[in-house]
């Protein structure tokens, strides 16, 4: 059952039978204890999947928050996954663009006093974006994938990948989730991040 490479350890599988389609569900443990999550469906040799690589969201994943729009991108992206009966979402344990949950609750409170999502980052003495994607690459390979169709709007993650080998072959847009309570968010990450969202 276990398999490991330099930094991720595979330690369990099972059937993940959701509203979409049933999935199956993989954990690997990285080197410091971090438990990242495959959510796979079909076989995924052949042409390029299609893969969402998903950073952690307790607010907007598990509570509804509507202060972003990662609840949403993640439904879709495996409503996406189930309507075309094969690909994978990955689930890295990075809260809060890598800041942590306590941090990223913190810049809540900085965004409830004008400031935006990088701002607030800004102010807590962190970068804008902390996340890293060597993780991503990693299990992507332990999936055997090079060759994948991206779900994303993130030019940032796409660099990201290229840069270590895995190709992107299709771009797939993930929009979904704007509503009033996070407009002030997306329109910074379109104009600070330089996401790629379709103009409003």
């Amino acid at each position: 059952m276990k398999s490991s490479s330099h930094t991720l350890e595979r330690i369990a599988e099972s059937k993940l039978p959701t509203p979409f389609a049933e999935f199956r569900v993989t954990v690997f443990r990285a080197v410091d204890g971090k438990e990242h999550v495959v959510v796979a469906l079909g076989e995924l040799a052949g042409e390029p999947p299609l893969v969402r690589i998903h950073s952690e969201c307790l607010t907007g994943d598990a509570l509804f928050s509507l202060r972003c729009d990662c609840g949403a991108q993640l439904r879709s992206a495996l409503q996406k996954i189930a309507g075309e009966g094969r690909g994978a979402v990955l689930y890295l344990r990075q809260e809060g663009r890598g800041i942590g949950l306590g941090n990223k609750i913190r810049a809540y409170e900085l965004q409830d006093h004008g400031a935006d999502t990088v701002e607030a980052n800004h102010q807590l003495g962190f970068p804008a974006d902390a996340r890293e994607y060597g993780l991503a690459v990693e299990l992507l390979r332990q999936l055997g994938l090079c060759h994948i169709r991206l779900m994303t709007n993130n030019p940032r993650k796409l660099d990201a990948l290229k840069k270590d080998g895995i190709e992107i072959v299709e771009r797939v847009p993930i929009e979904s989730g704007r509503n009033p309570h996070n407009e002030k968010y997306l329109d910074a990450k379109a104009a600070k991040l330089g996401h790629l969202f379709t103009p409003h």
